[in-house]
């Protein structure tokens, strides 16, 4: 017996005096899915043109060398990241990554044969794909207005590409026979004070109900619409915010995306997910980090996003929550920012799903909230490592720091040589 068997068999008996299953645990883990963001692997730069797109409320700051250039690279710097985290994944990709050949496809025009590639390298690794139209980085979003615009012609431009992405997206979960979620995202708002708030958002509600008048198939495409407090240049005012979003998805039923770094520093989507879950039939995560005004650091393992992933399974949720990441960091090597967050998300799963969880509702509903803080706070001294260990070389994925090494050797032999 190696010592890593050795450990968690020690740590499975330690687990089993709660009342915990950590098979079990580990067995509902392989099941859940990370949609891993493809806009890490190149600062969200896409594909369009050789410059940056980093606009509209979105910016990648570092230069670390090695950035992927062509559709290839990324895909490459993708599936290494794949191979370093234990469990089977999902990619989550935006419209911008198109591959059209060298000619140029106006974003309106965009169907499933401009993302072939991606469709059949994912189908390739057996993972599902998830979508996003790109409302940023354009000239039609120059003025930090799209759907909410009170240009006619701007906005029916954006309404036609976000349909155009609704179908992409129900072509990606046709072709991988798994329903693919297309999230909407808009950076529309107001560098200062506005005088008006209301018009933009009864213009958005309207440009969304367009979107969304087509029945798609829920069983290729689920359609979901993501909020912001702030961004760059919209430090004031956000057209779609999170009150708006959460009326919205209530009202037409359809999933509310909640980011981690799209709230006030002291609120934490952990907290909200009870509460929405009541009203919306499902919810997406875009897990990040924020650090005070920036939303998307590499996300690790914190209070916060130990408090998402309990809540998941507290509120046995996992089946209604689709788990995403979002976040670019140009300062590191982007492929080991992709494992570092990826792993950390689904070390915080594992965390939450060892829980004794009937154990803390019993003494909650008896009233012994001494029995409960005590359980809790002796749970973080249990032994989650060995588990942790455990469950990456069950899943073929490497051991604590080891797989810095593998991350090394692909510096050397790949980024490095990309200039």
């Amino acid at each position: 017996m190696s010592g890593i068997e050795a450990a968690y068999e020690q740590a499975k008996e330690r687990y089993a005096a709660y009342g915990v299953d950590t098979e079990k645990a580990m067995d509902v883990l392989r099941r859940i899915p990370v949609s891993m963001h493809c806009w890490q692997g190149d600062d969200v730069v896409g594909f369009e043109s050789a410059g940056s797109i980093a606009d509209g409320g979105i910016m990648a700051t570092g230069n670390y060398p090695g950035r992927a250039r062509t559709p290839q690279e990324l895909r490459n710097d993708i599936e290494k990241a794949f191979s370093l985290i234990p469990g089977k994944h999902r990619l989550n990709l935006h419209a911008c990554y198109a591959e059209t050949g060298r000619v140029k496809v106006d974003r309106s025009q965009l169907t499933i044969e401009h993302f072939g590639n991606w469709v059949t390298w994912a189908g390739s690794l057996g993972i599902g794909m998830d979508f996003n139209p790109t409302c940023f980085a354009h000239p039609k979003a120059a003025t930090g207005f799209t759907l909410a615009s009170a240009d006619v012609s701007i906005r029916q431009y954006w309404i036609d590409h976000c349909i155009a992405c609704r179908h992409i997206g129900a072509g990606i979960g046709k072709a991988l026979g798994n329903p693919c979620v297309t999230n909407i995202w808009i950076p529309d708002g107001y560098k200062d004070m506005p005088a008006d708030r209301k018009s933009p958002r009864e213009r958005l509600e309207r440009s969304l109900d367009a979107v969304l008048a087509e029945r798609l198939n829920p069983a290729w495409n689920l359609d979901s619409v993501e909020c912001k407090l702030f961004g760059i240049g919209s430090e004031s005012y956000v057209v779609g915010s999170h009150e708006f979003y959460m009326g919205y998805a209530v009202s037409r039923k359809v999933i509310l995306c909640l980011d981690a770094g799209h709230f006030h520093p002291t609120e934490e989507i952990g907290d909200k997910l009870s509460s929405v879950l009541l009203f919306v039939p499902e919810v997406l995560l875009h897990v990040s980090r924020g650090v005070r005004w920036d939303s998307d650091h590499v996300v690790i393992l914190s209070d916060a996003l130990e408090n998402i992933a309990s809540e998941l399974v507290r509120s046995d949720a996992l089946d209604r929550v689709h788990v995403g990441l979002d976040f670019f960091d140009a300062s590191i090597n982007r492929v080991a920012a992709w494992v570092i967050g990826t792993r950390c998300m689904v070390k915080a799963l594992l965390i939450a799903l060892l829980e004794p969880r009937e154990q803390l509702r019993g003494y909650e509903e008896e009233g012994d909230f001494t029995s409960r803080l005590a359980l809790m706070e002796e749970l973080k001294t249990l032994p989650f490592g060995a588990v942790w260990d455990y469950y990456c070389t069950q899943q073929g994925a490497p051991v604590g720091m080891a797989w810095m090494d593998e991350i090394k050797t692909y510096e050397r032999n790949v980024l490095s040589r990309r200039g």
